[in-house]
């Protein structure tokens, strides 16, 4: 058994309302056996209170002799071993016993008047008896009457009526359990669309649950749609902040290169070649956010990496930025490939690969994506490629193999958090087609 269904809500429900089934068909079992059991027993022992007051009755005293006339009692008591029984016991010891006893005896205590007692003893032929002892006084002499019957046929109609009990109670528990799993089934089948608005939301299809959920669930599906609602508006406006700002600043930085550039022509003077070379830098580093904010689009919070759609946008981005390079794009995605990741953490990595590439192609650029259980990517273009020295420092932070290529050197070192995130790998080599650098980067699920 797996994790999961151990886990699993409706499984705990199955297995709980199983046992509490079994248990209380059980428990009905056991107290209805029990219940028919002390009623059957009271049921003979209240009959043998009565035989034994008529045994009382037809018993007659001459000279401290008795003798029970047989007209008056049961005739069942005239056949031997018949299971019905009785003893008569004057105070001096003296025994009268029923001829169904026939040449048995019935080891009976003395009894004072007015006292009796139930007794369980085992009679002729292994019959088990319940007997009735009462004491009584008759014309001023002390007796014993004691009178039993043979449980063995009440308990065969017993067994017999419990054995049929079990088995109905036996067919009702199979029935309630296919009842309840069926009631559970239908219960948790209302969760459903549920499930399948978080899927449509880590597709990134949907951007809220939907509310027509069960009550119970209500107020969740309410907090989580408020907390997406927050989350988007924080990333909307973060996004939406980095781009003001730096389209902000573009404006002024441009008077500042101008004026620096103006000076520089006017004094030949280190400050300035510095002070211009650090306004630069500035410049790129805006650019370069620009391109990050128009990178990552619009997506919603945890929307998941669909290559076959999110790969397409960013080349078509990534074809305005470099259009003055007229490079060609081509990319392979597995047709079996399911959306992976964050979107925006695959985008951070796709887009600094691709640009990378872009920078350094000479005409063409390649992204390969795929794989099942992980996300295989491979980026190359037809640049000069590196040399094996070089291969060390791409994944250093800041790091660059030209100065005086255009960047700050953040986009490979970003690139490697991002493998580092999801547990990855990352290689650099030559392309064996292209002939430029190839970075391939492995991401396993988080």
């Amino acid at each position: 058994m797996s994790v999961l269904r151990r886990n699993s809500l409706e499984h705990r429900l199955h297995i709980g309302l199983a046992i509490s089934l079994i248990l209380l068909m059980g428990l009905l079992w056991l107290f209805g056996a029990r219940s028919i059991e002390d009623l059957t027993e009271d049921f003979i022992a209240s009959r043998l209170e009565h035989d034994s007051e008529a045994l009382l009755g037809a018993t007659v005293l001459k000279q401290q002799h008795l003798k029970v006339r047989p007209a008056r009692i049961n005739q069942i008591y005239l056949r031997p071993y018949s299971g019905h029984y009785y003893l008569i016991r004057q105070s001096n010891g003296r025994e009268v016993t029923s001829r169904s006893l026939w040449d048995f005896k019935l080891q009976i205590p003395s009894m004072a008047v007015g006292k009796s007692e139930r007794l369980y003893l085992h009679g002729p032929e292994k019959q088990q008896l319940l007997v009735w002892v009462v004491g009584f006084r008759k014309q001023g002499m002390d007796l014993t009457v004691a009178v039993a019957e043979d449980l063995m046929p009440i308990k065969k109609q017993r067994d017999l009526f419990l054995r049929n009990f079990a088995l109905l109670a036996l067919a009702s528990l199979v029935i309630l359990l296919i009842v309840q799993g069926v009631v559970v089934r239908q219960a948790f089948r209302q969760l459903k669309p549920l499930r399948e608005d978080v899927k449509s939301l880590s597709s990134g299809q949907e951007k809220l649950l939907s509310e027509d959920v069960p009550s119970e669930m209500t107020p969740l599906v309410r907090e989580v749609n408020h907390l997406l609602q927050l989350l988007s508006r924080r990333n909307e406006r973060s996004r939406n902040a980095l781009g003001n700002l730096a389209h902000a600043l573009k404006g002024p930085l441009n008077l500042l290169t101008q004026y620096i550039d103006k000076q520089l022509l006017d004094k030949n003077e280190t400050e300035s070649r510095q002070a211009s070379q650090q306004v630069e830098r500035i410049r790129l580093l805006i650019d370069r956010e620009l391109k990050r904010a128009r990178l990552a689009g619009g997506g919603t919070m945890s929307q998941r990496f669909d290559a076959q759609i999110d790969l397409q946008d960013l080349l078509d981005v990534l074809k305005q930025i470099y259009n003055e390079k007229q490079l060609q794009f081509t990319k392979h995605v597995s047709s079996d490939l399911q959306p992976f990741g964050d979107r925006e953490d695959i985008l951070e990595l796709l887009g600094n690969l691709l640009d990378n590439a872009c920078k350094w192609a000479e005409g063409r650029v390649h992204c390969s994506v795929s794989g099942i259980n992980q996300l295989a990517i491979t980026v190359e273009d037809d640049g000069h490629g590196l040399e094996d020295e070089d291969v060390v420092r791409l994944t250093q932070r800041g790091s660059r193999l030209d100065e005086n290529k255009e960047g700050h050197g953040l986009g490979l070192a970003i690139v490697y958090d991002v493998v580092q995130l999801y547990n990855g790998q990352i290689e650099f080599d030559r392309s064996p087609e292209l002939h430029g650098l190839r970075v391939s980067v492995v991401l396993n699920h988080l």
